[in-house]
């Protein structure tokens, strides 16, 4: 992995090999950032993306290995109440059926991702305050904290 500081944003280049979620956790640790939103491409090799199941406040994964293109990335990295750096990030992934090599599609909450051959994203920095993350009772699940600190 390699990365650069342009203006408010870091352009991150993953290789092969690399865990997209942790090194862009890396990243916020090394450069001290607090909050942030990316957005990547590339081709990964292992993915697990998530449906988040409301009835039983859980995730149901997915899990596919071999040649996926990621062909969207989103997501975000906040700070937590007890500030630590939290990632939320969703993806999608097309790949080819084996029998048919029709294309077909994965996508969800990314739980993992690893590099196949090249990962970009660009991490748009919040460089004046930060999000933080709060418990929301309502929904039962952690939200943006937008006013004060976390």
């Amino acid at each position: 992995m390699d990365y650069k500081k342009m203006g408010s944003r870091v352009y991150i280049r993953m290789d092969k090999g690399d865990e997209i979620l942790s090194c862009i956790r890396r990243v916020c640790c090394d450069m001290d950032i607090k909050s942030a939103t990316f957005q990547g491409i590339g081709a990964c090799d292992k993915v697990v993306v998530a449906t988040f199941i409301p009835e039983k406040q859980d995730f149901l994964q997915h899990e596919r290995n071999g040649m996926l293109e990621m062909i969207s990335l989103q997501g975000n990295v906040v700070t937590d109440v007890n500030g630590r750096l939290k990632e939320h990030a969703h993806g999608m992934f097309s790949y080819l059926l084996p029998d048919s090599g029709e294309i077909a599609y994965l996508g969800g909450h990314l739980q993992s991702a690893r590099i196949s051959y090249t990962g970009e994203i660009v991490l748009d920095v919040v460089e004046d305050g930060f999000i933080g993350q709060q418990f929301d009772a309502v929904t039962g699940i952690d939200v943006w904290k937008l006013e004060g600190k976390a």
